[in-house]
């Protein structure tokens, strides 16, 4: 395990939407440099960059033409090479987007692989043998080429799969995962790997991490094969190399040799992530979110599902809770600034390895828009950070039609600098909580839970008080106060607090709207 993640912080950048610094209205590399001593400033140690290769941009560029080639939007790779630099320089490691499951239809070994006649790419994505054979449990395309049959696509139609082998084939075109065109492709994923690791970066957050190998993989035990392996090659040839997973199973993910998974909820399971933020449900017109103070949210759906990933990973890996990210609706669509600074003090006091999606910090609100490279609902996510005020809040000189996406156009859009001169502000208690978890060892990524409150459904809904090795955390969202029983011989001393906490003896006792960390 790489020992740099126990303290780690993420910040997430959607690179064309962070900072334009040539006036064409999309975020570039030379903007991330410029922000770096910010982003350390702000308490994060390291960054994932969303992906930032070659790309017809049909889905924001998880649709990838060339692995080892930047996009021109964003500078070149001898630029990024620079970010990699001037972020260890400052003790920030740097993480790329990689998209091992599927390419643009516009790469080469798609191309190649289209072709009527056989060649060696043939085989680097998964076809049919007929232009007419459907892909039963599979999403597909047919009549788009020259190859007389039918290819298997990963998401949207732009995305055809890359062909890592069927756990249990079944027909002729179904190759297993051992065959050597499969391992060709495992094997040519990985020089893109070794070519990044070489440059500098310091590993990946991986895309779809758990939809390599095709059908009866339910239990995704081919998938974690296949990725034990290349975890096998990363710890004999770059130790120091991190793989962060985006397959929502940390049980599967971190068995499969991924250091961290996010712990995230996808399409409709209203588990762990949503019940704590977003659980929102027009149906039922409210909302159901723990940390939504006048809402009917219960614990327990979190400590339900979380504690069962963490007790089977808390040897293997580490969990990943996220503020947000560019796939899911920005926290302040239902949260005010009170309730997310309760939410962040207990996204960065949890263990594992925690995630700060840009503009997070100021209270980015989510803007309903039109769709922009494939980001549908996710577009009102991805809008520019707001630096300052004036033109277009610092984010670009360019005219505000050429803007990737617009800005918030609200008289009161929040902006880093008005909220870095308030010491009340959402950015002044993200630095401190960030501040109070570095000096603290007990609160790094180590796996040191012990939920204190409540012990079991029969202790009630809420509030949660939770021990770090020395620190005791206690958090209410509730309007009322709220007093809880506490083991006898706990910690006494106030380490920190947003409103007012106490203990006493053997009770805490919470204030309205309160978090609280107390140690020895």
């Amino acid at each position: 395990m790489p020992t740099w993640l126990e303290d780690a912080v993420f910040y997430e950048i959607y690179p064309q939407s962070f900072l334009d610094t040539n006036g064409d209205g999309i975020g570039d590399f030379e903007g991330i440099l410029r922000k770096l001593d910010y982003i350390k400033n702000l308490g994060c140690n390291a960054l994932w960059i969303n992906p930032c290769f070659d790309s017809p941009f049909k889905d924001a560029g998880y649709d990838v033409r060339d692995y080892k080639k930047t996009a021109p939007r964003y500078g070149t790779n001898e630029e990024l090479k620079r970010i990699f630099t001037e972020a260890h320089t400052r003790g920030i490691r740097v993480l790329l987007d990689l998209v091992p499951g599927h390419t643009s239809e516009e790469h080469p070994w798609f191309l190649e692989s289209s072709k009527a006649t056989p060649n060696e790419y043939w085989n680097r994505f998964i076809w049919t043998d007929h232009c007419f054979k459907r892909a039963e449990g599979l999403g597909f395309i047919g009549g788009e080429t020259d190859r007389a049959a039918t290819y298997i696509i990963s998401f949207f139609k732009c995305q055809p799969a890359l062909n890592y082998g069927f756990l249990k084939p079944k027909e002729a075109w179904q190759l297993p995962m051992d065959h050597p065109d499969c391992m060709a492709t495992r094997e040519a994923m990985q020089e893109v790997m070794r070519f990044w690791l070489d440059a500098g970066c310091d590993g990946f957050r991986v895309d779809m991490a758990g939809s390599l190998v095709k059908l009866d993989d339910a239990d995704k035990s081919g998938t974690q094969a296949l990725w034990r392996t290349i975890r096998a090659m990363l710890d004999a040839e770059y130790p120091e190399a991190v793989l962060v997973a985006e397959w929502s199973s940390p049980k599967q993910a971190l068995n499969g040799g991924f250091h961290a998974d996010f712990f995230l909820d996808f399409m409709d399971n209203r588990g762990g992530y949503r019940s704590l933020f977003r659980d929102y449900d027009d149906a039922l017109k409210g909302d159901r979110s723990f940390f939504k103070a006048q809402a009917p949210g219960n614990i327990h759906t979190f400590l339900d599902e979380y504690l069962e990933h963490y007790e089977a990973t808390k040897d293997k890996g580490y969990i990943s809770l996220v503020t947000g990210n560019h796939d899911t609706i920005r926290l302040t669509h239902t949260l005010n600034q009170r309730e997310l600074s309760l939410a962040y003090g207990f996204i960065f006091t949890m263990p594992g390895v925690p995630f700060l999606y840009y503009g997070d910090e100021i209270g980015m609100r989510y803007l309903p828009l039109p769709t922009k490279e494939g980001g549908y609902f996710r577009t009102g996510s991805r809008t520019p950070m707001q630096w300052k005020a004036g033109k277009n809040l610092g984010f670009s000189d360019a005219a505000a039609d050429r803007l990737y996406l617009p800005v918030d156009p609200s008289p009161d859009a929040p902006t880093v600098e008005a909220q870095e001169q308030d010491p009340d502000s959402l950015l002044s208690t993200v630095k401190a909580l960030l501040n109070l978890r570095h000096r603290h060892g007990d609160l790094h990524a180590q796996a040191n839970l012990e939920i204190l409150y409540p012990k079991d459904r029969s202790s009630g809904a809420g509030p949660l008080v939770y021990r770090r090795g020395n620190l005791v955390v206690a958090v209410n969202p509730d309007l009322c106060a709220k007093s809880v029983p506490l083991p006898p011989g706990g910690p006494r001393k106030p380490v920190y607090a947003i409103g007012d906490s106490a203990i006493q003896g053997d009770t805490c006792t919470m204030a309205g709207q309160s978090f609280g960390v107390w140690g020895f």
